[in-house]
């Protein structure tokens, strides 16, 4: 979903959440609210790597049939929803994008990395062509890929123009495993969530968050106002809603322990 808000309204509501944050966090904010949103040292970054230009053409006309024949031709249909109002499926432009590229990208870096990345689009003539009719950088909202082969079936594009809002399923990413007290004893990691909804500026969407269990001991769990985040992101859960726990472990070793 994406909202349009103006950067005085993020200004503002920003403010009000860094309240529970320190005077240092807090500083991180721009002073002025026209001025681009940056990321943190030492938060994760888009791997540069799979910066890409996602190539497409003009669709005239939507349905099945007209799916079924984009498909055999090695395209996938798609759709680029406007700001104004695309939580709502209003206004939108009918498009066709690659195949093989939605495939390769899904497959690189993972179908929930892909929704929760942005990417520049541009959409041409005919593919391969000089006549440019638009470029836009877009959020992949949903992708449909086949039950049996993974083959994208259908793509659902979110416009990103800097000022806005995207509600986002961030993906977690779960580290330290080897070093947790709580795995060393014999538990197991219970994943309660892979990922966490986030209101996050264009500018500054996490390609996923980092979860640190290395002092994670059994019986412990890490909830989803405990992960480190930009603190521009805003958390749309319960920040008392458990993200993993340590559960089980050895009867003998928890005897040990005590």
């Amino acid at each position: 979903m994406l909202i349009k808000i103006t950067r005085s309204t993020l200004s503002k509501s920003l403010n009000l959440q860094l309240r529970c944050f320190s005077q240092a966090a807090a500083a991180i904010l721009p002073d002025d609210p026209s001025a681009p949103l940056t990321y943190l040292d030492g938060l994760p970054r888009p791997d540069p790597r799979y910066d890409e230009t996602i190539l497409a053409t003009p669709r005239a006309s939507s349905g099945t049939r007209v799916s079924v024949k984009e498909r055999k031709a090695g395209r996938v249909p798609s759709i680029v929803f406007e700001q104004e109002d695309g939580q709502h499926g209003g206004n939108k432009r009918l498009i066709s994008v690659q195949t093989n590229q939605i495939r390769k990208l899904v497959g690189h870096i993972g179908r929930s990395f892909f929704v929760s990345r942005l990417f520049d689009l541009e959409v041409r003539s005919e593919f391969g062509s000089g006549d440019l009719i638009e470029k836009v950088r877009v959020l992949p909202r949903k992708v449909h890929l086949h039950s049996g082969t993974d083959a994208p079936l259908n793509v659902t594009f979110l416009r990103a123009p800097p000022e806005a809002l995207l509600k986002i399923d961030v993906p977690l990413v779960f580290r330290g495993d080897d070093v947790s007290p709580g795995l060393r004893k014999g538990g197991y990691l219970n994943t309660i969530k892979r990922t966490v909804k986030f209101l996050c500026p264009a500018d500054i969407v996490p390609p996923y968050i980092d979860v640190d269990l290395s002092e994670l001991d059994v019986e412990q769990k890490i909830l989803a106002g405990d992960l480190k985040v930009h603190p521009a992101l805003k958390l749309l859960r319960s920040k008392d809603e458990p993200v993993c726990k340590i559960a089980g472990g050895r009867v003998s070793d928890q005897k040990k322990s005590k």
